[in-house]
């Protein structure tokens, strides 16, 4: 480590302008990152962890301001303020000598342009290469990230990859020229478990390698613990803690970051919920003590599984096949891609049937072929003792007041430009349930309740609420036409750990208030088992391994399903 600091932050303070006033996003934080360290920021959204990120690269737009303090940072013996320099020498510095990885992939790719011309751009912007060079790196890069088919993936739009996927090129992207620093912004929060342990673990090779800094901003500090040297909390704009990692995780003093070490499901015991960090602002506890009161005995799991497979059957699957045409090859002939390849199993009235598996794997596919929003090529789907793969567009509108499914992104999943209100009012009105519109939105007050939303959120945009609020509105969308089956595709894997054990309490809560049946669908194994009843692992189409959950998790059969087990971020 160099004695002075690569980036030094002082007194930074971040505003945002709002209807209350101004916003104190970040207030007056103070802190340093080495010569090759890597540095954590863990915090929920809304703690000031992003901001600070973007203030070191002068990327927070207008209504916020930065209005005080200074980023120091260190280039070749000489020290320059970020914040003071001309906009031309800062535009020099982004992506070149410090580079940065968002969140949301989407929103950062354009989507009219193939991912390798946005890669190649980015690194022919700093970097004096040929074009061919350019693509090289960029292919080079794309098989060092694991992604699959690199050269067809360089040919591919945005919208034709998986949110992993899409992830991963914009971690080339930010990796193609070198940099000095790297601001990494959720860069896995999107990622598979065994996806997201290799990105980890080829960070930490890059910063090896190239005597490379990073600045890891992350929600969880399951993750932040297998990367960071050091970790910062953030909490409402502070720093509240700080050190080492080993000992903020083995001696946390403040309550917030116990309540988010607790947040995460555990590996080795049941819980009637999980704890969530409120239960650590109203007092101080223990974090071990607390989740050990939460246990259930496993007599009490035996006995309800023993009961529930009395149930009938209420959804099978017999042999579905879904393929794609991919890339064309010589003489025309397209290769197929056998997205979903032979699955077959049941579910049974009430059960939670976890779909556990890597980006790619099938698995949401197998869910929107069971709801005939893609259809399927072969194969059966029988629900209720009715057949669904046989009827047509008409004859699916009445089964799918049944059958709902509740997506990954909650943000392109509302129109940006109707209220939480009319969205979850609309299928009511499409299955002209609860007779008047009086009616509908006494419904709709009701079910914002149930979310755990309040009255004055009927009028507000999706624009105005946060990543968990708008999951919950799909939720309330979701039950407003009174369904017996929910898909939950990836619902809670874009969220905060803290957000995302609220909404799988909710969930758990709404599956016994309303007798409601689930396919939960996710890449983390700890958030399947805590959910599910039983676990179906996919891979290449199809399921490789499928058992009460608890045998998968502690014996499972498969190598892949023990891949996946160990690839489990521990807090």
């Amino acid at each position: 480590m160099a004695s002075l600091p690569l980036l030094e932050i002082k007194n930074l303070k971040v505003e945002f302008k709002s209807e209350e006033g101004m916003l104190e996003a970040v207030k007056g934080i103070n802190f340093q990152l080495k010569q090759g360290e890597i540095l954590g920021i863990v915090g929920e959204s809304g703690s000031g962890k992003s901001v600070t990120a973007l203030s070191v690269l002068r990327l927070i737009a207008p209504p916020g301001k930065i209005t005080s303090g200074s980023v120091h940072f260190q280039k070749n013996g000489k020290t320059v303020d970020l914040l003071q320099i001309p906009e031309k020498k800062i535009r020099n510095i982004r992506g070149n000598d410090i580079s940065m990885i968002f969140q949301e992939p989407m929103s950062s790719l354009n989507p009219v342009y193939k991912c390798g011309r946005q890669v190649t751009e980015a690194i022919r912007q700093h970097i004096e290469i040929s074009g061919g060079q350019a693509k090289q790196l960029a292919v080079d890069l794309f098989d060092q990230l694991q992604l699959p088919r690199p050269e067809s993936i360089f040919r591919s739009y945005p919208h034709e990859l998986s949110g992993g996927q899409k992830q991963r090129v914009m971690i080339a992207m930010a990796m193609g020229c070198n940099p000095d620093i790297l601001i990494a912004d959720e860069p896995t929060t999107a990622l598979d478990v065994t996806i997201q342990k290799s990105i980890l673990e080829q960070l930490r090779q890059l910063r090896k390698d190239f005597d490379m800094s990073v600045l890891f901003i992350s929600h969880d500090l399951g993750v932040v613990r297998q990367i960071a040297d050091r970790v910062i909390v953030m909490y409402e704009g502070e720093i509240v803690e700080e050190g080492d990692v080993e000992s903020v995780f083995q001696n946390p003093r403040h309550s917030y970051t116990k309540g988010l070490l607790a947040c995460r499901p555990q590996q080795d015991r049941h819980l009637k919920r999980l704890p969530v960090v409120q239960d650590f602002l109203k007092e101080s506890r223990s974090p071990i003590d607390f989740i050990n009161k939460l246990k259930i005995p496993k007599e009490e799991i035996r006995k309800h599984r023993q009961a529930l497979y009395k149930n009938p059957v209420i959804l099978s699957v017999e042999d579905m096949k879904t393929y794609f045409s991919g890339d064309r090859h010589l003489f025309g002939k397209s290769e197929v891609i056998k997205a979903v390849d032979g699955v077959s199993f049941e579910i049974y009235q009430g059960e939670t049937l976890g779909l556990v598996g890597e980006s790619g794997c099938g698995k949401t596919t197998l869910g929107r072929s069971i709801l005939q929003l893609i259809p399927s090529t072969a194969g059966k789907v029988i629900y209720d003792n009715k057949m669904l793969t046989q009827n047509r567009k008409k004859q699916l509108k009445a089964y799918r007041k049944d059958l709902q499914i509740v997506f990954q992104d909650p943000f392109s999943s509302l129109n940006p430009r109707i209220t939480a209100g009319s969205a979850i009012e609309e299928p009511m009105r499409v299955y002209k349930l609860h007779g008047s519109a009086r009616e509908r939105r006494s419904k709709t007050m009701e079910l914002l309740g149930t979310v755990g939303l309040k009255k004055e959120h009927y009028r507000r945009y999706p624009h105005e609420f946060s990543g968990g609020q708008r999951q919950r509105i799909c939720i309330a969308r979701a039950l407003a036409v009174e369904p017996r089956f929910i898909i939950c595709d990836e619902s809670v894997s874009a969220l905060d750990v803290s957000i995302q054990a609220n909404i799988l309490n909710l969930l758990n809560k709404l599956k016994k208030e309303f007798g409601l049946t689930f396919i939960f669908i996710s890449h983390d194994l700890s958030v399947v088992r805590f959910m599910s009843d039983r676990i179906a692992v996919m891979k290449d189409g199809k399921i490789v391994e499928l058992n009460d959950a608890d045998q998968i998790y502690e014996h499972p059969q498969k190598e892949y399903t023990r891949k996946l087990i160990n690839a489990i971020p521990q807090a």
